[in-house]
């Protein structure tokens, strides 16, 4: 017991200053798993930064590539979809949790609120699959929770994870659609700035000022929303977001080097692959079920950085070779960006404590 107090009393001293986490309090499986989360982000929307997605199948099929991309769309749903922004979430709590065990409430709550401006900017002048503003407002509303119980929290959780299939539920079997207003809104002020279904995918890569780049992101921004409330993110995020917290204060990722490789494959690894290549063979074959480390360190500035670089590389403003690559050789591009990162990532972290947006 004399050694558990201590350890924790270690723990919480070196938890109380206020400034940034210094390297020697960072957990290198959180890195790990924060570089891998960038990867499967990566992997996830460079097919819309290169526009492929925007494509029509006809289009799509009718790339030189089209035979291995069918594979890849299949991989990529059973093995990128879904996946890694639900790692990115529980990451994200994780480090609140962590942020809160050494700083006050009022910190945070400051903290995301710059987040909320940083998701903005990025969402209306750069790319319109931001995902910032989104966990910034999670992370507003996860302060709503954090005095409850943990069994209190727990069900919360489960609640707001679950409260999507219901909220399917009544799309499919009431006719009650809660995304329509939103949708019909993304395609007013989509035609009001000329974008329509026969320019929508090649309007980025024929833009060649940031002015025809900015009526697109501006149309973008709406149809974000649509996505969003279609999707009903924001209470799965926010479940998610509980349950991060719940591992960050217990410390549950400390626990991982304990697991045995059978344990996590009869408890995880195995059912998690059979409903993602059921959900695969649904998505790909139209099988409709309703609508139900040192990259890591640096998270923050690395998914902004994925952003600058899919504009440069897909839209008419920088190379526009958007509309022009197969799947399988996007995803190669999207690899090789992560590379770039992993190396520019190594070095800058050789020079400087804090990435850029992780320092402000």
């Amino acid at each position: 017991m004399a050694e558990k107090e201590g350890k924790d009393n270690l723990y919480h001293h070196e938890f109380v200053a206020d400034g940034p986490t210094a390297a020697r309090q960072r957990y290198v499986v959180l890195d790990a798993l924060r570089g891998l989360a960038l990867l499967g982000i990566a992997l996830a929307s460079y097919p819309e930064f290169a526009l492929w997605t925007f494509l029509s199948p006809s289009e799509q099929s009718n790339m030189p590539t089209d035979g291995i991309d069918r594979v890849v769309r299949f991989l990529q749903y059973m093995f990128v979809d879904g996946k890694f922004y639900t790692i990115f979430s529980l990451l994200f709590d994780i480090g609140f949790a962590l942020f809160l065990s050494r700083h006050a409430t009022r910190l945070f709550i400051r903290r995301m609120i710059i987040l909320v401006a940083i998701g903005f900017l990025h969402l209306m002048f750069v790319w319109s699959g931001d995902i910032l503003l989104l966990y910034a407002i999670g992370g507003l509303l996860l302060t709503l929770f954090i005095h409850l119980s943990d069994k209190a929290k727990a069900c919360v959780a489960a609640c707001l994870i679950f409260c999507p299939v219901a909220l399917d539920a009544v799309t499919e079997f009431g006719g009650v659609d809660f995304a329509r207003p939103f949708y019909d809104a993304w395609w007013r002020q989509a035609t009001a700035n000329g974008i329509n279904e026969e320019n929508f995918a090649s309007w980025l890569r024929n833009a060649e000022s940031y002015p025809e780049m900015f009526a697109f992101l501006v149309q973008g921004a709406y149809e974000r929303i649509w996505e969003f409330v279609s999707g009903h993110r924001l209470p799965k995020v926010l479940g998610l977001f509980i349950i991060g917290y719940l591992m960050g204060k217990r410390q549950l990722y400390t626990r991982l080097s304990t697991l045995s490789l059978p344990t996590l494959l009869r408890a995880l690894i195995l059912p998690s692959l059979c409903l993602s290549l059921l959900y695969a063979w649904s998505a790909v074959g139209d099988h409709l079920w309703g609508l139900t480390a040192t990259t890591g360190r640096m998270a923050l500035t690395n998914y902004l950085c994925q952003s600058f670089i899919g504009v440069f590389l897909f839209y008419g403003i920088g190379l526009g070779l958007g509309t022009s690559l197969g799947l399988v050789q996007i995803e190669v591009v999207a690899v090789a960006v992560f590379l770039f990162q992993m190396i520019t990532s190594h070095l800058w972290l050789r020079h400087f404590r804090f990435a850029p947006f992780e320092w402000l």
